[in-house]
């Protein structure tokens, strides 16, 4: 009887291993949906086509971004937050949609740590202060000598209300005492046309999403938030630079999926990312934005959101915004 006992408990792992290998073995069987919470053309889309194509390959599925902007990054986090925990929606979750844009909003419709599962770090470039060449600005001296001259209020871009360009450009203008009127947007690519087109003059937005009018001339780079000059871009001084030590800072991005994904998708996927992360054309591509990649344990990834709330969430509250 004991030998039997003993047989059927041998005989009930593995089937249990086996059901779970098989799940893990079976996932994906359909394609994969990856929400990027902002218009084409900003760097939570690009992140996540980077990432869609080699992960397409690596699980013999589709992935696929879907664009839904808006709020500053809710819409988009929102219909992640209550998705199924089946491994078929995830987002390209960043500082905008799971830091700034919940501390401003009175009921954004989702918590950031509690229904979300963080899986992967993707990358994070810094903020940059962009201006259009008609205006003959050459520095953020400059810039802040105009605005306070200007007889009205300077309209700027960002990607939306509620993310980090937004945050930057809303507490320079208290610290600076300048007027500033912010033009909202559902990301940074519409944005980044109209200022390239010369409709709005000023902007405020993530470096990778401008880094390639920066290099052909129709923006103007007045400052970025990294920690020290960009390699690839030497002539642009950092906020640091200009005494404004807190403000070193990335626009971070993640890749994150609804709360309770079970262990064989969230294991499977960071690690197939982590690969992909560290192949040489990503590095090359990410370098080419300045992209920062950092790669994080699905645990480590999780304590830094929950940093980023700590350290931007009050100063969003204190500067007592609302999302458009």
């Amino acid at each position: 009887m004991r030998r039997i006992c003993a047989g059927l408990v041998v005989s009930a792992a593995l089937l249990g291993w086996a059901f779970g290998n098989a799940q893990a073995q079976s996932w994906p069987t359909k394609p994969v949906r990856i929400v990027a919470p902002f218009a084409p053309g900003g760097a939570a889309d690009t992140l996540g086509r980077i990432i869609a194509e080699p992960l397409s390959n690596a699980f013999h599925q589709q992935f696929y971004v879907e664009n839904r902007g808006g709020a500053g990054g809710i819409i988009g986090a929102a219909s992640v937050a209550t998705a199924a925990p089946d491994g078929y929606t995830f987002i390209v979750s960043g500082i905008a949609s799971h830091v700034i844009a919940p501390s401003i909003s009175p009921n954004p419709g989702y918590d950031p740590m509690r229904d979300f599962t963080h899986i992967a770090y993707l990358g994070g470039p810094p903020v940059v202060w962009i201006v259009h060449p008609s205006l003959g600005i050459s520095s953020y001296k400059d810039f802040i000598a105009y605005a306070k001259r200007s007889p009205k209020a300077v309209d700027y871009i960002s990607p939306g209300t509620g993310t980090h360009g937004f945050l930057f450009a809303e507490s320079l203008a208290r610290r600076e005492n300048i007027k500033m009127t912010h033009i909202p947007y559902k990301g940074a690519g519409p944005a980044l046309m109209d200022l390239v087109g010369g409709h709005v003059l000023v902007g405020s937005i993530t470096f990778s999403s401008a880094a390639q009018q920066i290099r052909a001339g129709t923006v103007r780079a007045l400052a970025v938030s990294a920690e020290k000059r960009l390699p690839n871009f030497p002539d642009i001084p950092t906020f640091k630079e200009l005494g404004y030590d807190d403000l070193v800072s990335e626009t971070w991005f993640a890749f994150s999926g609804p709360a309770r994904l079970p262990g064989n998708i969230v294991g499977p996927l960071a690690r197939e990312i982590e690969k992909i992360l560290q192949g040489p054309e990503v590095r090359k591509r990410m370098a080419q934005d300045e992209i920062e990649i950092k790669l994080m344990t699905p645990e480590a990834v999780t304590n830094h959101i929950a940093g980023e709330i700590a350290r931007w969430s009050p100063l969003a509250k204190s500067l007592n915004l609302t999302i458009e």
